[in-house]
């Protein structure tokens, strides 16, 4: 990985990637964090 990238540069390189990956539904990003949510451990974790 080359550290003595500016950024300005990885803004550029990050909307390059970014314009890459397909579009997600609002429905769909709220169902994976629901899911995730769900699926999560660390709030056991903080309880105990």
């Amino acid at each position: 990985m080359d550290y003595k990238i500016s950024f300005q540069e990885r803004a550029r390189l990050g909307m390059e990637i970014l314009s890459k990956q397909s579009p997600v539904t609002l429905e769909k990003a709220r169902a994976q964090a629901k899911r995730l949510s769900e699926n999560s451990i660390s709030k056991e974790k903080k309880i105990k």
